[in-house]
């Protein structure tokens, strides 16, 4: 009987931890852009820009 308080916190603790926590996948993280010869452009790149990713929802990172 001394185990059942222990079992209970231990738990607690447990689902205390997974309360903040979303079961659903992570939307894809988006591209810091703006720093050293990057920049943000709606759609494509500009012809003779690298593409690196995206910045936002239907823009690119491109590189000078």
């Amino acid at each position: 009987m001394k185990i059942l308080p222990f079992l209970l916190f231990l738990l607690l603790v447990t689902f205390h931890g997974a309360a903040g926590r979303s079961l659903a996948r992570p939307r894809r993280p988006y591209m810091e852009c703006g720093y050293r010869g990057t920049f943000c452009h709606r759609g494509k790149c500009p012809r003779g820009n690298d593409y690196l990713g995206s910045c936002r929802s239907g823009y690119s990172c491109c590189r000078w």
